[in-house]
């Protein structure tokens, strides 16, 4: 397959399942989770083949993508205000070749999955506000994160709001300018990913719980040490009570 081609199998799977409009959130989602547990949680989404929320979807969504290194993934984070009342939203952005697009899952098909052909980040999501505006939606505020890394058993967590601009506030220049100026950081980092996340130190393994390597350790030995010559004492104790005892016998 070519990646639009994947791209669009991954986002008609999605579909499949379709949008959870019980009420109920049947798999949590926690932000602040490493990246190789929330991997672990979209597994158990195939697994089960419930409906999902946007959120989920941006989860599901790396997971099914991390086989493609061309492709450049990072979350996209919108607040609206509709009636009196602020709503929230989350899509799945998508870099690769030159071109923008998104996957996603939303109660609208106009505020979940973009095409692969927006040649700016910012015509992306200039694209995602005219959408809202069909709903009467004003769009507040706008946050976008870093690219997420393709190794499935990352300790890292995601990177949610790189850059949050209240665009409510903003001229259309100065957020274009704001989202290009991001956008070419992003992809200077491309060349090296490590800084795009700060690295985490990674907790030790088996060090003080392996039996073997506890009976190896020089404690251990310093132990054995310390009772040899306990022994030693002992079986000369024992040789001097049975000389005496031969003394008394005699």
């Amino acid at each position: 397959m070519s990646i639009p081609e994947w791209l669009h199998a991954i986002q008609t799977y999605m579909k499949m399942l379709q949008y959870n409009h019980t009420g109920t959130q049947f798999f949590e989602i926690r932000k602040s989770r490493p990246l190789s547990g929330l991997m672990e949680t979209a597994r158990e989404m195939t697994r089960e083949s419930l409906p999902i929320k946007c959120l989920e979807a941006v989860i599901l969504g790396i997971y099914l993508t991390n086989g493609q290194p061309s492709v450049e993934r990072f979350p996209i984070s919108f607040k609206t205000h509709f009636s009196g009342n602020y709503f929230h939203h989350v899509v799945l952005g998508i870099y690769c070749n030159g071109r923008y697009g998104s996957l996603g899952m939303s109660r609208r098909s106009d505020l979940m999955d973009k095409p692969l052909t927006y040649r700016t980040l910012s015509d992306l999501i200039f694209e995602f506000e005219d959408s809202y505006k069909k709903y009467l939606h004003s769009v507040k505020k706008v946050k976008i994160g870093l690219y997420v890394p393709h190794e499935p058993h990352s300790f890292q967590p995601i990177e949610w709001k790189q850059l949050v601009l209240n665009v409510s506030k903003m001229m259309r220049t100065e957020v274009r300018k704001e989202l290009e100026k991001f956008a070419r950081d992003m992809r200077m980092k491309i060349l090296k990913p490590s800084s795009a996340h700060s690295p985490m130190k990674e907790r030790p393994r088996g060090k003080s719980l392996s039996p073997r390597r506890r009976q190896g350790s020089p404690q251990r030995r310093a132990c054995r040490r310390d009772k040899s010559p306990a022994v030693l004492d002992k079986k000369g104790d024992l040789a001097a009570l049975n000389e005496v005892g031969y003394q008394l016998r005699i």
